[in-house]
Protein backbone atom coordinates (compact mmCIF):
# COMPACT_ATOMS: atom_id res chain seq x y z
CA UNK A 1 0.00 0.00 0.00
CA UNK A 2 2.43 2.70 -1.33
CA UNK A 3 -0.13 4.91 -2.59
CA UNK A 4 -2.92 6.24 -0.49
CA UNK A 5 -6.27 8.09 -1.37
CA UNK A 6 -7.91 10.41 1.35
CA UNK A 7 -11.93 10.67 1.86
CA UNK A 8 -12.94 12.60 4.42
CA UNK A 9 -15.97 14.21 5.93
CA UNK A 10 -14.81 18.00 5.87
CA UNK A 11 -17.43 18.83 8.45
CA UNK A 12 -16.49 16.56 10.91
CA UNK A 13 -14.45 18.55 13.79
CA UNK A 14 -10.60 17.83 13.78
CA UNK A 15 -10.56 16.37 10.38
CA UNK A 16 -8.04 18.91 9.11
CA UNK A 17 -5.59 17.72 11.84
CA UNK A 18 -6.41 14.30 11.28
CA UNK A 19 -5.42 14.25 7.52
CA UNK A 20 -2.08 16.21 8.01
CA UNK A 21 -1.02 13.26 10.41
CA UNK A 22 -1.74 10.88 7.46
CA UNK A 23 0.36 13.19 5.19
CA UNK A 24 2.81 13.43 7.83
CA UNK A 25 3.61 9.69 8.31
CA UNK A 26 2.92 8.97 4.47
CA UNK A 27 6.13 11.32 3.82
CA UNK A 28 8.10 9.96 6.47
CA UNK A 29 7.84 6.34 5.15
CA UNK A 30 7.79 7.14 1.50
CA UNK A 31 4.45 6.58 0.56
CA UNK A 32 2.10 9.16 -2.02
CA UNK A 33 -1.29 10.40 -0.45
CA UNK A 34 -4.12 11.53 -2.77
CA UNK A 35 -6.88 13.72 -1.30
CA UNK A 36 -10.61 13.81 -2.94
CA UNK A 37 -11.50 17.18 -4.22
CA UNK A 38 -14.26 17.82 -1.17
CA UNK A 39 -10.43 18.70 0.60
CA UNK A 40 -9.77 21.34 -1.53
CA UNK A 41 -11.16 24.06 0.94
CA UNK A 42 -9.13 23.02 3.71
CA UNK A 43 -5.71 21.61 1.63
CA UNK A 44 -5.64 24.91 -1.14
CA UNK A 45 -1.99 23.96 -1.52
CA UNK A 46 -2.59 20.27 -2.30
CA UNK A 47 -2.29 19.60 -6.37
CA UNK A 48 -2.81 15.69 -5.86
CA UNK A 49 -6.57 16.40 -5.50
CA UNK A 50 -9.12 14.34 -7.32
CA UNK A 51 -13.05 13.13 -7.25
CA UNK A 52 -13.81 10.71 -4.99
CA UNK A 53 -14.37 8.23 -8.36
CA UNK A 54 -11.11 9.02 -9.77
CA UNK A 55 -8.93 8.26 -6.76
CA UNK A 56 -9.84 4.42 -7.47
CA UNK A 57 -7.74 4.71 -10.27
CA UNK A 58 -4.41 6.40 -8.25
CA UNK A 59 -4.71 4.84 -5.02
CA UNK A 60 -3.88 1.00 -4.24
CA UNK A 61 -5.80 1.68 -0.56
CA UNK A 62 -8.20 4.65 0.75
CA UNK A 63 -8.60 6.36 4.21
CA UNK A 64 -11.68 7.31 4.88
CA UNK A 65 -12.11 9.63 8.00
CA UNK A 66 -15.62 10.25 9.21
CA UNK A 67 -18.86 8.49 10.20
CA UNK A 68 -19.95 5.58 8.70
CA UNK A 69 -22.32 7.52 5.72
CA UNK A 70 -18.80 8.41 4.66
CA UNK A 71 -16.93 5.12 4.24
CA UNK A 72 -20.54 4.10 2.24
CA UNK A 73 -19.97 6.35 -0.21
CA UNK A 74 -16.57 5.23 -0.44
CA UNK A 75 -17.58 2.52 -1.32
CA UNK A 76 -19.70 3.39 -3.69
CA UNK A 77 -16.80 5.43 -5.17
CA UNK A 78 -14.33 2.76 -5.06
CA UNK A 79 -16.87 0.03 -7.03
CA UNK A 80 -15.42 -2.76 -8.67
CA UNK A 81 -12.19 -1.89 -7.86
CA UNK A 82 -11.53 -3.52 -4.55
CA UNK A 83 -9.46 -1.68 -3.21
CA UNK A 84 -9.26 -2.27 0.34
CA UNK A 85 -10.49 0.32 2.13
CA UNK A 86 -9.78 1.64 6.12
CA UNK A 87 -12.58 3.47 7.94
CA UNK A 88 -11.15 6.00 11.16
CA UNK A 89 -14.10 6.70 13.29
CA UNK A 90 -14.41 10.64 13.60
CA UNK A 91 -18.51 10.39 14.09
CA UNK A 92 -19.67 8.60 17.02
CA UNK A 93 -21.43 5.31 16.60
CA UNK A 94 -19.07 3.83 13.54
CA UNK A 95 -19.94 0.39 13.32
CA UNK A 96 -18.49 0.18 9.54
CA UNK A 97 -15.69 2.77 10.55
CA UNK A 98 -13.17 0.60 12.80
CA UNK A 99 -10.55 2.53 14.02
CA UNK A 100 -11.30 5.08 16.83
CA UNK A 101 -9.85 8.12 16.41
CA UNK A 102 -7.91 8.49 19.60
CA UNK A 103 -6.00 5.06 18.31
CA UNK A 104 -5.09 6.81 15.23
CA UNK A 105 -1.70 6.68 14.67
CA UNK A 106 -1.11 3.33 16.56
CA UNK A 107 -3.26 2.09 13.62
CA UNK A 108 -0.61 3.76 11.05
CA UNK A 109 2.08 1.61 12.76
CA UNK A 110 -0.06 -1.04 12.36
CA UNK A 111 -0.32 -0.98 8.81
CA UNK A 112 3.17 -0.38 8.33
CA UNK A 113 4.36 -3.35 10.18
CA UNK A 114 1.27 -5.66 7.81
CA UNK A 115 -0.51 -6.31 11.55
CA UNK A 116 -4.33 -6.49 10.08
CA UNK A 117 -6.44 -8.40 7.98
CA UNK A 118 -8.35 -7.81 5.10
CA UNK A 119 -12.08 -9.02 5.36
CA UNK A 120 -14.49 -9.05 2.17
CA UNK A 121 -18.25 -7.53 2.79
CA UNK A 122 -20.93 -8.79 0.38
CA UNK A 123 -22.65 -5.87 -2.31
CA UNK A 124 -25.97 -6.16 -3.30
CA UNK A 125 -26.70 -5.24 -7.00
CA UNK A 126 -29.99 -3.08 -7.47
CA UNK A 127 -31.56 -2.26 -11.24
CA UNK A 128 -35.48 -0.93 -11.44
CA UNK A 129 -37.44 -0.44 -14.43
CA UNK A 130 -36.99 2.68 -15.19
CA UNK A 131 -33.64 2.49 -16.47
CA UNK A 132 -32.68 -1.07 -16.56
CA UNK A 133 -29.08 -0.02 -17.55
CA UNK A 134 -28.31 1.64 -14.69
CA UNK A 135 -26.59 -0.68 -12.20
CA UNK A 136 -26.87 0.51 -8.28
CA UNK A 137 -24.76 -0.75 -5.26
CA UNK A 138 -25.29 -0.76 -1.61
CA UNK A 139 -22.64 -2.55 1.22
CA UNK A 140 -25.65 -1.65 3.68
CA UNK A 141 -29.07 -1.84 2.10
CA UNK A 142 -31.79 -1.31 -0.66
CA UNK A 143 -34.79 0.61 0.62
CA UNK A 144 -38.33 0.75 -1.11
CA UNK A 145 -40.54 3.29 0.76
CA UNK A 146 -43.84 5.28 0.46
CA UNK A 147 -42.28 8.62 0.41
CA UNK A 148 -43.51 11.13 1.85
CA UNK A 149 -46.94 10.31 1.95
CA UNK A 150 -48.42 9.00 5.37
CA UNK A 151 -50.08 6.06 3.79
CA UNK A 152 -48.70 2.67 3.05
CA UNK A 153 -48.15 0.87 0.14
CA UNK A 154 -48.22 -3.00 -0.91
CA UNK A 155 -44.72 -4.36 -2.04
CA UNK A 156 -45.25 -7.90 -3.79
CA UNK A 157 -42.00 -9.67 -3.20
CA UNK A 158 -40.86 -12.69 -5.34
CA UNK A 159 -37.98 -15.18 -5.82
CA UNK A 160 -36.69 -15.60 -8.69
CA UNK A 161 -40.38 -17.06 -11.03
CA UNK A 162 -42.22 -17.95 -7.41
CA UNK A 163 -44.30 -15.16 -5.70
CA UNK A 164 -43.38 -15.09 -1.59
CA UNK A 165 -45.78 -12.08 -0.14
CA UNK A 166 -47.03 -8.84 -0.01
CA UNK A 167 -46.04 -6.77 2.17
CA UNK A 168 -48.24 -4.02 3.21
CA UNK A 169 -46.37 -1.31 4.72
CA UNK A 170 -44.76 1.43 5.61
CA UNK A 171 -41.56 0.16 3.16
CA UNK A 172 -39.26 -2.92 2.31
CA UNK A 173 -35.39 -2.98 3.35
CA UNK A 174 -33.62 -5.18 1.81
CA UNK A 175 -30.42 -5.76 3.46
CA UNK A 176 -27.02 -6.90 3.21
CA UNK A 177 -25.20 -8.62 6.78
CA UNK A 178 -23.02 -5.63 6.95
CA UNK A 179 -26.36 -3.92 6.85
CA UNK A 180 -28.17 -5.77 9.21
CA UNK A 181 -27.11 -3.67 12.02
CA UNK A 182 -28.14 -0.63 10.41
CA UNK A 183 -31.77 0.19 9.45
CA UNK A 184 -32.66 -3.19 9.13
CA UNK A 185 -31.92 -3.76 12.68
CA UNK A 186 -34.09 -0.50 13.47
CA UNK A 187 -36.86 -1.95 11.93
CA UNK A 188 -36.84 -5.36 13.73
CA UNK A 189 -34.69 -7.24 11.53
CA UNK A 190 -32.07 -10.01 12.97
CA UNK A 191 -28.67 -9.41 13.27
CA UNK A 192 -26.21 -11.47 10.60
CA UNK A 193 -22.55 -11.98 11.28
CA UNK A 194 -21.01 -9.23 8.28
CA UNK A 195 -18.64 -12.89 7.06
CA UNK A 196 -21.73 -14.35 6.44
CA UNK A 197 -23.22 -14.29 2.32
CA UNK A 198 -26.92 -13.76 2.84
CA UNK A 199 -30.04 -11.41 1.74
CA UNK A 200 -32.63 -9.81 4.46
CA UNK A 201 -35.90 -8.59 3.42
CA UNK A 202 -37.49 -6.74 6.77
CA UNK A 203 -41.04 -4.75 6.27
CA UNK A 204 -40.82 -0.88 7.93
CA UNK A 205 -43.80 -0.48 10.11
CA UNK A 206 -46.10 -3.71 8.18
CA UNK A 207 -49.62 -3.41 8.84
CA UNK A 208 -50.03 -6.80 10.57
CA UNK A 209 -47.97 -8.68 13.17
CA UNK A 210 -47.64 -11.70 10.77
CA UNK A 211 -45.38 -10.34 8.44
CA UNK A 212 -42.09 -10.67 9.40
CA UNK A 213 -38.12 -10.16 8.35
CA UNK A 214 -36.85 -13.23 5.60
CA UNK A 215 -33.22 -14.69 4.91
CA UNK A 216 -32.75 -16.02 1.49
CA UNK A 217 -29.49 -17.27 -0.21
CA UNK A 218 -27.46 -14.88 -1.24
CA UNK A 219 -27.55 -17.12 -4.29
CA UNK A 220 -31.03 -15.91 -4.83
CA UNK A 221 -32.35 -12.96 -6.95
CA UNK A 222 -34.65 -10.56 -5.20
CA UNK A 223 -38.13 -9.05 -7.16
CA UNK A 224 -40.30 -6.01 -5.72
CA UNK A 225 -42.87 -5.06 -7.39
CA UNK A 226 -44.48 -2.05 -6.09
CA UNK A 227 -48.72 -1.27 -5.56
CA UNK A 228 -48.38 2.31 -4.26
CA UNK A 229 -52.19 4.08 -4.13
CA UNK A 230 -50.93 7.48 -4.50
CA UNK A 231 -48.68 6.12 -7.27
CA UNK A 232 -45.53 7.65 -5.29
CA UNK A 233 -42.39 5.37 -4.06
CA UNK A 234 -38.98 5.96 -3.66
CA UNK A 235 -35.89 3.72 -4.03
CA UNK A 236 -33.17 4.38 -1.80
CA UNK A 237 -29.66 3.00 -2.06
CA UNK A 238 -27.12 3.22 1.16
CA UNK A 239 -29.19 6.19 2.45
CA UNK A 240 -27.47 8.38 -0.34
CA UNK A 241 -29.13 7.27 -3.36
CA UNK A 242 -32.39 7.96 -4.44
CA UNK A 243 -34.76 7.35 -7.13
CA UNK A 244 -38.38 8.15 -7.46
CA UNK A 245 -40.57 5.24 -8.64
CA UNK A 246 -44.48 4.91 -9.79
CA UNK A 247 -47.25 1.99 -9.00
CA UNK A 248 -46.60 -0.77 -10.80
CA UNK A 249 -42.44 -0.38 -10.91
CA UNK A 250 -39.98 -3.38 -10.55
CA UNK A 251 -36.87 -3.15 -8.67
CA UNK A 252 -34.28 -6.37 -8.75
CA UNK A 253 -31.88 -7.24 -6.20
CA UNK A 254 -29.11 -9.52 -6.17
CA UNK A 255 -25.67 -10.51 -5.07
CA UNK A 256 -22.92 -7.94 -7.20
CA UNK A 257 -20.48 -9.69 -8.61
CA UNK A 258 -17.74 -7.57 -6.37
CA UNK A 259 -17.26 -7.34 -2.50
CA UNK A 260 -16.11 -4.50 -0.83
CA UNK A 261 -12.72 -4.78 1.36
CA UNK A 262 -12.32 -3.59 4.03
CA UNK A 263 -8.90 -3.31 6.36
CA UNK A 264 -9.64 -4.54 10.22
CA UNK A 265 -7.93 -5.77 13.29
CA UNK A 266 -8.67 -8.96 14.60
CA UNK A 267 -9.19 -7.62 18.84
CA UNK A 268 -12.03 -5.29 17.22
CA UNK A 269 -14.21 -8.22 16.15
CA UNK A 270 -18.06 -7.55 15.39
CA UNK A 271 -19.16 -9.06 18.45
CA UNK A 272 -16.95 -6.59 20.25
CA UNK A 273 -18.49 -3.76 18.51
CA UNK A 274 -21.97 -4.96 19.39
CA UNK A 275 -21.71 -5.34 22.87
CA UNK A 276 -19.69 -1.71 22.89
CA UNK A 277 -21.19 0.45 20.39
CA UNK A 278 -25.05 -1.10 21.13
CA UNK A 279 -24.51 -2.00 24.58
CA UNK A 280 -25.52 -5.96 23.41
CA UNK A 281 -26.24 -8.25 26.09
CA UNK A 282 -26.40 -5.78 29.06
CA UNK A 283 -28.90 -6.23 31.52
CA UNK A 284 -31.62 -3.21 31.41
CA UNK A 285 -31.35 -1.22 34.61
CA UNK A 286 -35.02 -1.22 36.11
CA UNK A 287 -36.41 1.78 38.03
CA UNK A 288 -33.91 4.02 39.79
Amino acid sequence: MNKIGIIANVKRPNVREAVRKVLSWAEENNKECFLCSELSELFQEETRLFSREELRHHADCIFTLGGDGTMLATARAVGDSEIPILGINMGSLGFLTQVPQENFEATLQRLKRGDFQIEDRMVLECRHNRDDSEKLFALNDVVIDKGGVARIIYLHLSLGEEFICTYNADGLIISTPTGSTAYSLAAGGPILSPQMKAIIADPICPHTVTQRPMVFPHSETLEVRVESPHDEAVLTVDGQVAVNLKSGDTVTIREARHTIKLITFPERSFYEILRTKLHWGVTPKVGR
